[in-house]
């Protein structure tokens, strides 16, 4: 008999809401369906003021994108429904990620959040939802994030090679997944994926990503630009480590450029795709030396001139889209979220201490019933 469950993942490059319908019969994990949701450009626009901490922002911006938020998630999962004719009764739960404003891991009081009103996703769509999943984990110790290297640990470890599943999304983040059942695997947030790239070509060109990184491919990185992006503190830190718009932004850019007054726009958007290939490099050699095979998924793996430049710097690891390991490449994190949402539902852990640093394995996240 069909277990569904649905996965919501907005992430931090705010492209729109991943919905994704899973089965999870037989202890097995099928994508029935997915849908892609856009985000109104207005509250786009509140969100990344939100997240960068904007002087316009206020309390009541705040709670008014919270709920504007949570009602086109639901419009989202509704959408999904109807695309493949389900019925919500059908449906076990949702797992919203929700939408990341703010993320400060390393503070005295530690505290991560995100938005999305759950209580209004299960009102509108009748379906048990279950969001709010980083808290627990920083409550137990833990960085809250990365989360979906527990779900990479149980979809795509394998006991036959040294594995890792690199995520490219805004941030770009990595899972280990050792071959020997004794070693734990662990994650950790690399450095930015696709966040200050896509930043930079909205602000020049009006577009929201470079496609396939022909901008990119059109002219050479600056060298010493890139050192000086390279020695980045957080790219130097130890594990577990997680980051976000908080910290790789357009002001952070800027200052960076401060040095290169002369460098045309298309150099930066070269280097800028060099710095994500090098950090991701850099953090493969310097944690993980012994994986020969490296699975990517995320908005990234669709940048070509990004993926010849890992190809180019990891040319002894077998890399391949997570399309090749039975799970597409642009729906593996909304998976995760249902898988997330299963977890939590069976009483099961969902955090991994070894990636995140909590203290101890913790049931993830808050459950909102329909009634």
């Amino acid at each position: 008999m069909p277990e569904l469950f649905i996965g919501l993942m907005s992430g931090t490059s705010m492209d729109g809401i991943d919905a994704a319908l899973v089965n999870f019969e037989n202890e097995t994990i099928q994508l029935l369906g997915h849908h892609s949701h856009t985000l109104p450009q207005t509250l786009k626009d509140t969100l990344f003021k939100l997240s960068l901490n904007h002087p316009d922002i206020n309390l009541d911006i705040l709670g008014q994108a919270d709920a504007e938020l949570g009602n086109i998630f639901a419009d989202a999962v509704m959408e999904l429904l109807a695309k493949y004719n389900i019925q919500a009764k059908d449906i076990k739960a949702i797992g919203s990620h929700g939408q990341t404003i703010r993320h400060k891991p390393d503070l005295e009081f530690p505290f991560t959040l995100q938005i999305g009103d759950a209580n209004r996703i299960a009102y509108k769509t009748g379906i048990t939802t279950v969001a709010d999943f980083r808290r627990k984990d920083m409550a137990a110790g833990g960085q809250g994030a990365p989360l979906t290297p527990a779900f990479h640990n149980a979809v795509f470890r394998s006991a036959s090679e040294n594995r890792a599943v690199l995520n490219i999304g805004g941030i770009a983040n990595i899972t280990c997944l050792p071959a020997d059942p004794d070693q734990n695997c662990f994650g950790f947030d690399t450095g930015p994926g696709n966040m200050l790239m896509d930043s930079w070509i909205s602000q020049h060109k009006q577009q929201p990503y470079d496609k396939n990184g022909e901008w990119s491919a059109s002219t050479q990185a600056n060298n010493e630009l890139l050192n000086q992006l390279m020695r980045d503190e957080f790219i130097h830190l130890n594990p577990p480590k997680s980051t976000g718009r908080e910290h790789y932004n357009i002001d952070w850019l800027n200052t960076q450029l401060i040095k290169f007054p002369k460098l045309s726009a298309s150099t930066i958007q070269a280097t800028l795709c060099a710095f994500t290939a090098q950090s991701i490099s850099y953090a493969i050699k310097k944690f993980l030396p012994e994986i020969t095979s490296l699975i990517i998924c995320g908005g990234g793996v669709h940048n070509k001139f990004l993926m010849h430049q890992l190809d180019t710097t990891l040319s002894n690891i077998n890399i391949a889209p997570s399309d090749q390991y039975n799970l597409p490449a642009d729906w593996v994190e909304a998976v995760a979220f249902a898988w997330l949402a299963k977890q939590t539902i069976e009483g099961k852990p969902g955090n991994l201490p070894a990636v995140t640093g909590a203290k101890q394995s913790t049931i993830l996240g808050a459950i909102y019933p329909v009634s």
